[in-house]
């Protein structure tokens, strides 16, 4: 069994709030679970209104599987256009 573990640290530009941050935030954090059914949650910087780590695991029987899906993710949430991916790390247990 392989758990990958994808940590990806993100940029808010627009958010002028934590209100408008969470509101992003969560709306990244469903989409990518619906899409890609892996568990997902805020990590760090939660009282931070401009930035957020979000953390997201994966579990499969192949090391290969796990790193193409969570590759796909950080895709995915690049191409939300709402965040910006400053930093991200992928490790596998």
């Amino acid at each position: 069994m392989i758990i990958g573990v994808l940590t990806v640290e993100l940029h808010l530009g627009e958010a002028a709030s934590l209100k408008d941050k969470r509101r992003v935030i969560k709306g990244v954090i469903e989409r990518t679970k619906n899409r890609f059914n892996v568990s997902v949650a805020e990590v760090g910087e939660q009282d931070t209104w401009q930035r957020s780590v979000i953390g997201v695991a994966f579990v499969s029987s192949e090391k290969v599987h796990a790193h193409q899906v969570l590759a796909a993710v950080v895709r995915f949430i690049e191409a939300q256009g709402s965040v910006l991916i400053t930093d991200y790390q992928t490790e596998f247990l």
